[in-house]
């Protein structure tokens, strides 16, 4: 079936649980004509595109994957005809700063956004995905002079980004990257090494691509402290901005993969032909640092993508169960009827349908907190959104990633015999969605900075500060009253203490009994996933009820669905507690030998 956007949704959660309306208004963002008008006419116009021009490319993506000929990398069929609409049209620079020929819009905005072109076609929209990290990584670190000549051509789309860190002997541990660069007489460095997993390291959709490349100087000390970062583009960029002769870095090959088959993954090497030219971006041995701008913004990115597969992925599942018709309704029938009318597949459905709107309002709240960050006039507002942010990054990375290989595998589940079978189509979302727990750091990188660096590091602040926003609602629920609003608040308020409880177990262990604390990092994390997750359902429970009037049927369905996620999903948080706090020990037991 084609891709319906779900703008409606998209809205509801930007107007009634993000704030748009707070978001718009803060000056930066009404200096670039932010308004919640605005945002919705960006949003109708997102969705054309990309069920017009990206959707109508995945399946074909997926089937005759991008391929290297002659050591030049040649994209599916339509996919560079479609990103030049993509660059032409504006999409590229939507968040990006009006200076260097951005829209400077809010980050909220720009999240429904890549929602939608990721729903519409995951392999085509990581291109663009790298190239906004690249893109960021540049604005923070890079000199006015680097910044000037490539930002503007990436916001373009004329130019794309990519992101090298990885090697063969280097995956998530960056202290044993081994490329190295040699500073040369000019002030560039020519860099020698082979970096692999490079998303759309190379390809035919633009004229040049831009590289950001992690390597050691001759001098660096060992370890993360020694890495440098350096720019290098596939072609040089000579001083009036014209292209010029190819940089020494090659495809040498493409990895043939389970899913995302049509975004060329890379193996490039640098340097074979005496080195390829880079320039520094910011100071020597701070690359890791600068890299991890871009790593972050990747990782909501990724988030994001969860999000975008699963809601394609349950969109399939119920136009199937609408039309596949087998066996009588259990209420009786006087012949077969749709599987829809079955309880089971509707549980099925209702499930992916409750993770779905659970983690996009999770997600775009984390993206109005971003906004608040950068955009608040308040330096206290500022300060406490940051730290809210950083705290759901890995949550929505990792609990949205693995929430999507769930819901695509309940979709396989939906068509039954013929989701095994490729030609229906719902078999690429699992494939699709199975590298998004992997890749940008895996979900146990994720879990263990959610424990580390966001629960422990501050002593818990944040964890309470997200409580007691719970708590609000929690209060909210009560006083409202109505059925609905007791079931949802029946199930939040033990999640919420369970939340509370590992909070209190991990501050107190951390240092005494360290591997037990890391052994619940994945229920952990689940855990916050789940509470966090429900606490905006709950939000937008009562927020629906309010606006019933307006539309009846949408609002019930926001109204059921929250229900259900209290009453079906939410339950797992206080077994995921249980784990957290009791089975450090055993998960620990076995000595390396025994496994």
């Amino acid at each position: 079936m084609p891709y319906v956007a779900p703008v409606k949704d998209m809205l509801f959660v930007m107007n009634e649980l993000a704030a748009l309306s707070e978001v718009v208004s803060y000056p930066v963002y009404a200096e670039a004509g932010a308004d919640v008008d605005l945002a919705a006419a960006i949003l109708e116009e997102a969705a054309k595109f990309n069920q017009d021009v990206v959707a109508p490319l995945n399946w074909p993506g997926d089937q005759n994957p991008s391929a290297l000929r002659d050591g030049q990398v040649y994209t599916t069929p339509g996919f560079k005809e479609a990103f030049n609409q993509f660059a032409s049209a504006g999409w590229q620079g939507v968040v990006h700063p009006a200076e260097f020929g951005g829209q400077g819009l809010p980050k909220l905005i720009s999240t429904a956004c890549f929602e939608m072109v990721n729903s519409a076609n995951m392999s085509f929209a990581l291109c663009p995905m790298l190239t906004d990290g690249a893109i960021e990584a540049l604005l923070t670190a890079a000199s006015p002079e680097l910044q000037e000549r490539y930002v503007p051509k990436m916001i373009s789309g004329e130019w794309t980004g990519t992101m090298n860190l990885t090697e063969p002997q280097a995956g998530s541990d960056l202290s044993m990257v081994r490329s190295r660069a040699v500073p040369q007489e000019d002030g560039s460095y020519k860099i020698f090494g082979t970096k692999i997993y490079i998303t759309y390291g190379d390809h035919d959709m633009a004229k040049n691509i831009v590289h950001l490349v992690l390597a050691r100087l001759p001098d660096a000390p060992e370890g993360i402290k020694g890495i440098s970062l350096f720019v290098a583009p596939k072609f040089i960029v000579n001083a009036d901005d014209s292209l010029g002769e190819r940089n020494d870095i090659d495809c040498v090959s493409l990895e043939h993969k389970l899913g995302i088959k049509a975004s060329p993954t890379a193996v490039l090497q640098f340097g074979d032909h005496g080195g390829a030219t880079g320039y520094l971006v910011g100071q020597e041995n701070r690359g890791l640092e600068y890299m991890f701008v871009m790593m972050n913004a990747a990782r909501f990115s990724v988030g994001m993508q969860g999000v975008a597969v699963a809601e394609r992925a349950y969109q399939k599942a119920v136009q199937y169960a609408k039309d596949r018709v087998q066996s009588r309704d259990l209420a009786g029938s006087d012949g077969p009827v749709a599987i829809i009318h079955q309880p089971d597949v509707k549980r099925m459905l209702m499930t992916m349908r409750a993770y779905v709107e659970a983690s996009r309002a999770m997600a775009y709240y984390a993206a109005s907190a971003y906004d608040a960050q950068h955009a608040s006039p308040d330096e206290v507002t500022r300060n406490q959104n940051q730290a809210v942010y950083e705290f759901l990054v890995p949550v929505v990375k990792g609990f949205s990633t693995e929430m999507s290989i769930d819901v695509a595998s309940l979709g396989v589940q939906v068509h039954g015999g013929m989701g095994f079978i490729e030609e229906t189509g719902a078999a690429q979302y699992y494939r699709d969605a199975r590298i998004l727990t992997i890749y940008e750091g895996t979900t146990a990188i994720q879990a263990n900075d959610l424990i580390g660096r966001k629960t422990v590091r501050d002593g818990g602040a944040t964890a309470k500060v997200l409580a007691e926003k719970i708590i609000q609602t929690e209060k909210d629920l009560a006083a409202n009253g109505t059925a609905d609003a007791k079931a949802v608040l029946k199930q939040l308020t033990p999640a919420r203490m369970a939340f509370e409880s590992s909070v209190a177990y991990i501050l107190a262990n951390a240092k005494s009994d360290i591997k037990a604390v890391y052994a619940g990092s994945f229920a952990y994390l689940r855990l916050c996933g789940l509470v966090f997750g429900a606490w905006q359902m709950g939000r937008a429970l009562l927020a629906a009820q309010e606006l019933r009037s307006d539309d009846p049927s949408f609002f019930d369905a926001k109204v059921a669905t929250a229900r259900f996620f209290a009453e079906n999903l939410l339950p797992q948080a206080q077994a995921l507690a249980t784990s957290i706090l009791e089975s450090g020990h055993s998960t620990n037991a076995l000595a390396v030998e025994q496994f």
